[in-house]
């Protein structure tokens, strides 16, 4: 306990956090699991397991007609950030007022297990949400969270307690991004891999149009300790979570940053390419995770030049192809990753609300198999043959997975006497953890059984209106 207490201090301090070799809990190790679940894994980051939208779960409900059973709900804050679901946990990253809160619930029953919080005095330069948009990361016995001010922050699983700290805008200079800190950080043996983005001192606010990169694109930091090991990238932060993969025996990391994609090598942090891709007007922001298909990589964006596809090779890579004009793009996504299945990428294209349409694309080729429009700019979930879609409006769709067609199974909303209870934004990213949905918008998370569990009852079914399955206490968890 002591030698935690020194490294809090020397991080809030700003010094430089004792090295890994001092510490006595120095491994990685798992957190005891709260499941009592018979199926299903974990949801411990965002986009899943592997950051790519796809659950390896079975047995989905795919009659929606009596509705779906609402296991509990509850009030959220501010913030776009989705939850994470670990060990039977699911850890909510919200704002409430000028508190930044990392909340840890029992994932099947919303029961709170313990809060942290800090201050933070983030105020969006357009007048969206102050809270965060980058999701927690659970690796283990640890949870990091990363504010939307850059504040990251690691935690222990069981109990909240905080292990380390780092004021990341302070520590690298920083600039103030549009939209704010935004981009989920990602595990790697012993690094934790952040896409930082800082700046030299004395350097202009983001409208200037004059901020320019120090070096710190990717910053890995030792995960146990907060250390710096590397710095690498001559490029200002996106708001794309870091993306890892295993082409050709190799591992690799991606990032698609502010001005384009970063391939390097994650253990080193040696830079393999840059490939430039942004839009050209200055508003313009890059927020879709690269997907990886076996050596191909595919990135894509909504202000400008949309998407293209690269096949990577050691130092290098290939242009297979890009979009020709913003008049006539592929694929263009804003905050959505596209879902990669069986040669055909599936994801929301459009900047605004009105002109969005769901897309099949041809991964290879890049031919529009079929389009879907009028469903709002849409986030994706991949499920047993099914696409669960969650529309920045709140409503929930379940689609067959077709590379032939767009197919409507199942279409709910979320109201209690004649009240929405999620509603515009809904743009954090569903989440799916042993046959339990997770979806949040603007006023709230509600947890849904999606896939009834063997080993325990099932509650009554939602359609339309909740039923209340427990005590109004019980189902928002303890008193917010």
């Amino acid at each position: 306990m002591r030698m935690r207490s020194l490294l809090l201090a020397s991080a809030l301090a700003g010094l430089a956090p004792l090295p890994a070799a001092e510490l006595p809990d120095a491994a990685v190790r798992p957190a005891p699991s709260l499941w009592t679940r018979t199926g299903g894994h974990d949801w411990p980051s965002l986009l899943g397991p592997n950051r790519d939208g796809k659950s390896s779960e079975r047995g989905i409900r795919t009659d929606w007609s009596a509705g779906l059973p609402i296991l509990w709900r509850l009030e959220a804050g501010e913030g776009y950030s989705a939850p994470a679901v670990a060990a039977g946990r699911l850890f909510l990253f919200d704002r409430h007022g000028d508190r930044a809160r990392l909340t840890a619930f029992r994932a099947e029953t919303g029961e709170e297990l313990w809060r942290q919080e800090y201050a933070t005095a983030y105020e969006d330069y357009y007048g969206y949400s102050n809270g965060p948009r980058a999701s927690p990361l659970v690796d283990g016995d640890r949870v990091y969270v990363f504010g939307v001010e850059g504040r990251l922050r690691c935690h222990q699983v069981t109990d909240g307690e905080l292990l380390w700290e780092v004021d990341t805008a302070e520590r690298f200079g920083v600039v103030q991004n549009f939209f704010g800190v935004g981009s989920t950080p990602i595990a790697e043996g012993d690094l934790l891999l952040v896409q930082i983005g800082g700046s030299p001192p004395g350097s202009p606010k983001i409208h200037s149009g004059e901020v320019r990169p120090n070096g710190t694109g990717v910053v890995a930091f030792d995960k146990r300790t907060g250390e710096e090991r590397y710095r690498i990238g001559d490029e200002l932060a996106s708001y794309a979570a870091v993306q890892l993969a295993t082409i050709g025996g190799r591992r690799w990391g991606f990032v698609f940053a502010r001005g384009g994609l970063l391939a390097f090598e994650p253990a080193s942090g040696k830079i393999d390419f840059h490939y430039p891709w942004r839009a050209r007007i200055l508003e313009s922001v890059n927020a879709s995770t690269p997907v990886v298909v076996g050596d191909r990589v595919l990135i894509s964006e909504t202000y400008g030049p949309g998407a293209s596809l690269l096949r990577v090779e050691p130092g290098g890579y290939e242009l297979i192809w890009k979009d020709a004009s913003r008049r006539d793009r592929v694929l263009a996504t804003h905050w959505n990753t596209p879902i990669h299945h069986d040669g055909v990428v599936y994801g929301s294209s459009g900047r605004n609300s009105g002109d969005a349409e769901l897309r099949a694309v041809d991964l290879e080729t890049g031919d529009v198999l079929w389009t879907a429009p009028r469903l709002q700019r849409s986030s994706l979930l991949s499920v047993d043959g099914h696409f669960v879609l969650l529309g920045e409006n709140g409503v929930l769709r379940l689609l067959r997975r077709s590379p032939e067609k767009y197919e409507l199974v199942g279409e709910l909303t979320f109201e209690e006497d004649g009240r929405r209870l999620l509603v515009a934004p809904a743009w954090n990213a569903p989440v799916l953890a042993h046959g339990i949905l997770f979806v949040q918008g603007k006023r709230g998370l509600i947890a849904v059984e999606l896939i009834p569990d063997e080993g325990g009852a099932a509650s009554a079914s939602y359609a339309g209106e909740p039923a209340l399955l427990q005590s109004e206490q019980q189902l928002i968890g303890q008193p917010r």
